[in-house]
């Protein structure tokens, strides 16, 4: 038995293929492990986004016969997202004074079915969550324990703090220990795309947060208190944040001990780790995961949901 390193130069011809990535080996093989230079190695390039010039793979072999090493398995094997390893804050607690209903906003009909249904059973579809931790007002606990009837996902609830944050901070004391990743989304978001939840965890798993955003398409300009222009920001490093927003959860903890700590206001969950001068990585989502506050808002995602049923 013999051990053997493959390392793949930035300047190798298959970089930017995304499944190019082989490893030609003569091997009946017993595959060890697969060794990246750097957890940051990303899709984009051997490099990635890390700007490492390679990455290793170890294989334990014999001699034998030949097998071939996809790009994204390689890439993957550090920042892959385990099943059932994500626990779920979804954020349902709002008031949603804005909407102007006889019922929070997160709890209107939205073509037959309660706007905070939508994402969650998107989420206890995806086998990589492990727990949904609701957070919602008593009263609507009998909603979402209805809708837990057939799934294969435990489903926890947490009562809503008077901030946004107070309420993130209830749903995170009641994650397992155990979970790698906490995910944290408005329910209000009910047209989330299972492909970009599934890009912002590996995100958050690669670089310890990332949240869903989408480059700003409104010019954007700055006033002062007298409502005259200051001056114009650059649309192009402007982006608006969505959910989910995803977290390690030590990152998290020590997130909210420095919030809490120095009484901090933070209007995001990914600013409380922003705190903590982490990097949070933006994953590009979609335009159509809107979150709906008004009446327009309504009707905006009634139209998008049927465009996509006549697709």
């Amino acid at each position: 038995m013999a051990l053997r390193f493959h390392q793949f130069p930035l300047s190798h011809p298959f970089q930017n293929l995304r499944c190019a990535l082989k490893c030609s080996i003569l091997t009946q093989f017993h595959f060890n492990r697969i060794i990246p230079l750097s957890s940051k190695i990303r899709d984009g390039g051997f490099g990635g986004r890390s700007g490492m010039p390679a990455c290793v793979v170890q294989v334990v072999y014999d001699e034998g016969t030949r097998i071939e090493v996809e790009k994204d398995d390689v890439l993957n094997d550090v920042d892959r997202v385990k099943d059932r390893s994500v626990s779920v804050v979804l954020l349902a607690g709002g008031k949603g004074k804005r909407m102007g209903a006889n019922m929070p906003k997160q709890y209107l009909s939205l073509l037959g079915q309660p706007i905070a249904l939508y994402s969650f059973y998107i989420f206890s579809r995806m086998i990589e969550v492990k727990e949904m931790i609701v957070v919602c007002d008593p009263s609507y606990k009998s909603l979402f324990l209805d809708a837990m009837e057939g799934l294969d996902m435990v489903v926890k609830f947490a009562i809503p703090g008077k901030e946004r944050q107070d309420s993130v901070f209830n749903g995170f004391q009641e994650t397992d220990d155990n979970s790698e990743l906490v995910c944290i989304h408005d329910s209000a978001r009910p047209l989330i795309f299972t492909e970009d939840i599934k890009k912002v965890f590996k995100d958050a798993k690669a670089n310890g947060a990332a949240v869903l955003g989408v480059p700003t398409k409104a010019t954007i300009k700055e006033a002062d208190c007298r409502s005259f222009v200051v001056k114009t920001l650059d649309r192009k490093t402007l982006w608006e944040m969505q959910t989910p927003q995803v977290i390690e959860p030590n990152l998290l903890r020590n997130g909210f001990e420095l919030v809490n700590r120095e009484c901090l206001e933070v209007t995001d969950d990914v600013s409380i780790v922003e705190h903590l001068n982490h990097p949070v990585y933006i994953t590009k989502g979609s335009y159509t995961n809107i979150k709906v506050t008004t009446p327009d808002d309504l009707l905006l995602a009634e139209r998008i949901l049927h465009s996509e049923e006549n697709l």
